[in-house]
């Protein structure tokens, strides 16, 4: 059975980017069952090279706050939850664990560096996108964005590791009398194609 009209909103028409964030807290609980939703979302043989660092207290935003551009400092130091959304380069080494039904599969990953790493990226990057649908199914709002050097991020948060920062999403409850009015989308026959 489809959705009803008001999930659907929730997920996609009504849902927006937030950037100012209502002093409400994000419980260990709600971020729990956010991973518990979006780990059910496919990714290529079940890889689930997505890893995901949810920083919560002041400390761990002010180890944050030096690498990101100045426009997303303030927006991110209020958010209650900043999620850094990485991939891991060896998430292959999984795969006997996530792949049981193949469980030589990880050696097609072992015996190619360059695949390996296109499809963490690929699949990271989706693992991403799952975590902001999971996010609002719970009743949060996202504020994902780039703008900060991933570099510098990954020295701090992922040195030693074969673990590479994406993007940032910012979560919380946003306040909705500071959205910006939305941005027009693309027409149907702009985007797509029937062939």
């Amino acid at each position: 059975m489809p959705l009803d009209a008001h999930s659907i909103d929730l997920l996609f028409r009504e849902a927006r980017t937030h950037n100012v964030w209502l002093d409400k807290p994000v419980t260990d609980d709600k971020l729990h069952e956010l991973y518990e939703l979006l780990k059910f979302a496919p990714t290529s043989a079940n890889g689930s090279p997505a890893r995901f660092h949810f920083l919560r207290t002041k400390e761990a935003k002010q180890r944050l706050a030096p690498f990101l551009m100045p426009a997303n400092l303030e927006k991110t130091m209020a958010a209650p939850v900043t999620a850094i959304v990485a991939h891991d380069l060896q998430f292959f080494e999984k795969l006997p664990q996530l792949f049981p039904q193949n469980p030589g599969f990880k050696d097609f990953f072992v015996n190619s560096p360059q695949l390996a790493e296109v499809t963490a990226f690929r699949n990271g990057t989706l693992q991403g996108a799952y975590l902001i649908m999971a996010a609002r199914a719970v009743g949060l709002d996202c504020g994902p964005m780039s703008g900060f050097d991933n570099a510098k991020v990954d020295a701090e948060f992922f040195a030693g590791t074969q673990i590479k920062s994406n993007f940032l999403c910012n979560l919380g409850h946003g306040d909705a009398s500071k959205l910006f009015p939305r941005n027009p989308r693309l027409a149907f026959d702009e985007a797509c194609e029937l062939l």
